[in-house]
């Protein structure tokens, strides 16, 4: 399978407490962290809170600029580019979904999906509405997100990353809000989207979502654990 997204080295710190000691106190969230993504596969992201999972997600997503270290997007290096041309690999490229769906309230479930869309609006509109009936909520699109349940809100926002058919699909603690059967539900669309040649990237302290990944990656305080090391 092809390498849809790499990290070679990166490394991420943040300074807390600015003023106390004097000049703060560097935090290394992220130490020479290599990672491969490759098409056809969901891999997941896990490991004990503070370890970097959301941080490692947010600069393989172009979200956040590692201090060191590169991100390769389908084979092409991100180091340098200015914000608009991130802006753009990220909006045709990169599909996101975050625990907390941010689906716009005063929006239907159509036009939420509609929005990031680039390209022809009549083709948008289209699309959008089969995103929808591909994650059963083809009955539910003129609702509101608070008209919906958590389950069919993810549903949304997972139609929404696909509006411009983005070769990674990146997942923050995706089933983190659902119950069981949301959950199989959403696992069952990621799987869908790996076996049609996309990369999914999920991160997770859920065992049930690793476990129905093809490649689990492990952090332990910014570094990769070594193998066999509990999640």
């Amino acid at each position: 399978m092809n390498a849809l997204l790499r990290a070679e080295a990166v490394r991420k710190s943040y300074v807390r407490n600015r003023s106390h000691p004097p000049g703060g106190q560097r935090v290394d969230v992220l130490k020479d962290v290599d990672l491969t993504v490759r098409a056809g596969e969901i891999s997941a992201l896990v490991g004990p809170s503070g370890a970097g999972k959301t941080t490692l997600l947010h600069i393989l997503g172009l979200l956040t600029v590692p201090d060191s270290g590169r991100v390769f997007v389908e084979g092409t290096d991100m180091t340098g580019l200015g914000d608009r041309a991130l802006a753009d690999v990220r909006r045709r490229r990169i599909g996101f979904v975050f625990q907390a769906y941010n689906l716009l309230p005063q929006h239907s479930a159509h036009r939420n999906v509609l929005l990031p869309h680039a390209g022809p609006r009549a083709r948008g509109e289209e699309r959008a509405r089969r995103l929808l009936e591909r994650v059963g909520l083809d009955g539910r699109a003129r609702h509101l997100p608070g008209e919906l349940s958590g389950g069919e809100q993810q549903r949304v926002a997972l139609a929404r990353a696909l509006i411009n058919d983005p070769p990674l699909v990146l997942a923050d603690e995706p089933t983190g809000n659902l119950d069981e059967a949301a959950e199989r539900l959403l696992l069952d669309l990621f799987r869908e989207l790996a076996d049609e040649g996309r990369a999914v990237v999920l991160v997770t302290h859920n065992p049930v979502v690793s476990g129905a990944a093809d490649t689990v990656h492990r952090l332990d305080s910014g570094a990769p654990a070594p193998e066999g090391s509990a999640a």
